[in-house]
């Protein structure tokens, strides 16, 4: 990976962007779907703008420098115009952390991969640059401006992911994955009547989305597969963790749960661990627990690698 061509690309993807903004007047996340649209096609008044296309694929990128590139840029365009806490891409280290336990728990090479709420792609494009596996990949987003981002990025990338719209609570015609992945939104879903028919429904108040999301993300896994979330630290403690905890007695195996450092947040409370679940297994094993404190040292990290494999080993015994 050359970093000195993602340094390059993205100065020239912000001078374009912010060419098109004021030619345009319109949002920096906007005009970077319009930026996108033009490399492809090349249709554009703007001079500047086709010579800085043209800059650009002459770097020949490749799809990670790609990501990082435009990781870049969605960090710049947050200093301005900050996407709401859920929609900010999932971290890096928690991209590679993802790709770890997927290529632990799965044997096989080639998976299929669901993601419900896809956000911006970058995690998408993680795990598809990154895996040792091949990845067959859908994400649903319900946002028409992430929507849009994701696939046109994509499109940039001449990456495998495929995106589609729609709220993943609602009724979808899914075939099951794999694994199913999800960074969780964090809040109360607004439609009372859809949530009913979940047994996670709320009988007092607003039901918590990410509730839904995990009822839901596990009926689109097989049987031998894995639903990964990232949910809030308190979702065996919140108000509304009764009906989890008695849900999941009943209809899932926790098979790991991974406390994440909380330097990686923007606050404590959205402080997040991850959540491995399978469907009800005939027989259980021991759930996996482990709580990492720093991602960046490496020693830790081995020390969790081992552990883990370990745990793997042990439990198909």
């Amino acid at each position: 990976m050359n970093f000195e061509k993602i340094e390059e690309a993205y100065t020239l993807l912000l001078e374009n962007t912010q060419l098109i903004q004021n030619s345009l007047s319109t949002n920096f996340y906007d005009a970077l779907i319009e930026q996108n649209g033009m490399y492809l096609d090349g249709q554009t008044d703007l001079a500047e703008v086709t010579q800085n296309n043209q800059a650009l694929k002459a770097l020949e990128l490749s799809k990670e420098e790609w990501r990082r590139a435009y990781q870049f840029i969605l960090m710049k365009a947050a200093q301005t115009e900050p996407l709401q806490a859920n929609h900010q891409f999932t971290p890096d280290s928690i991209g590679f952390l993802l790709i770890f336990l997927m290529d632990q728990l799965i044997e096989a090479s080639e998976i299929t991969v669901l993601e419900l709420g896809s956000g911006t792609g970058n995690l998408a494009e993680t795990l598809l640059n990154n895996s040792q596996k091949q990845i067959d990949y859908l994400g649903i987003e319900i946002d028409d401006l992430l929507i849009d981002l994701s696939a046109s990025i994509a499109d940039v990338m001449k990456s495998e992911a495929h995106f589609a719209q729609g709220d993943a609570v609602r009724p979808q015609v899914l075939k099951e994955s794999d694994v199913m992945i999800s960074d969780l939104p964090i809040g109360y879903y607004p439609d009372d009547q859809i949530a009913s028919r979940y047994q996670l429904a709320s009988q007092t108040e607003h039901t918590y989305a990410h509730h839904l999301l995990i009822e839901k993300g596990l009926k689109y896994v097989k049987a031998d597969g894995y639903a990964i979330f990232l949910a809030p630290n308190n979702l065996l403690t919140s108000p509304q963790s009764d009906l989890f905890k008695e849900w999941l007695k009943h209809s899932a195996q926790l098979v790991a749960m991974i406390t994440l450092p909380e330097n990686l947040f923007a606050s404590v409370t959205q402080a997040k661990t991850i959540f491995v679940l399978q469907k009800q297994q005939a027989t259980d094993r021991e759930t996996f627990v482990y709580a990492l404190s720093d991602l960046q040292n490496h020693e830790e990290i081995i020390r969790f690698s081992k552990t883990f494999q370990k745990w793997c080993k042990d439990s198909e015994n």
